[in-house]
C-alpha cells in the first residue's frame, strides 16, 4: 500500500520498522494475556483505565468505525497507532481473523513493561 491509499484521517502511521516493533509486542501481549483485540473491547479498556496504547489498522472499512478510538485516547492520556494492515495485525493478535483494533493492557509486574516503555515513546515522538 502506497502513501497515497491510507486515508489521511489514520494519524499518526507508524512506519515499517515502528510497524515491525509494534505487531512483534502485541504478539508477545497476547502469549502474554496482556491483548485485548477488536474495537469494542479497546473501547472498554479505555474506559476502564488499563490500557497501555492501543493500535488500530489504517484499512479499517470504513475507518469511521474505530475513529471514536483516538478521541478516548487523547481523554485518557494514552499513546495510540495506526498500522496499515488489518490483516497483519491480526496475526499478530493470534486469530485467524483481521483486526481492526487491539490495546495492550497494563498488568503488574509484567516481564513486557521496558518494551511497552519504549514502544509509548516511539507512538509519543511520532505526536511530535
Amino acid at each position: 500500500m502506497t502513501e497515497a491509499e491510507v486515508n489521511p484521517k489514520a494519524y499518526p502511521l507508524a512506519d515499517a520498522t515502528l510497524s515491525k516493533t509494534i505487531l512483534d509486542l502485541v504478539q508477545q501481549a497476547a502469549n502474554y494475556k496482556q491483548l485485548r483485540k477488536g474495537a469494542n473491547e479497546a473501547t472498554k479498556t479505555l474506559n476502564r483505565g488499563i490500557a497501555e496504547f492501543i493500535v488500530m489498522a489504517a484499512d479499517a472499512e470504513p475507518l469511521e468505525i474505530i475513529l471514536h478510538l483516538p478521541l478516548l485516547c487523547e481523554d485518557k492520556n494514552v499513546p495510540y497507532v495506526f498500522v496499515r494492515s488489518k490483516q497483519a495485525l491480526g496475526r499478530a493478535c493470534g486469530v485467524s481473523r483481521p483486526v481492526v483494533a487491539t490495546s495492550v493492557t497494563i498488568k503488574e509486574g509484567s516481564q513486557l513493561k521496558p518494551q511497552i516503555q519504549s514502544v509509548q515513546m516511539a507512538i509519543e515522538r511520532l505526536l511530535v
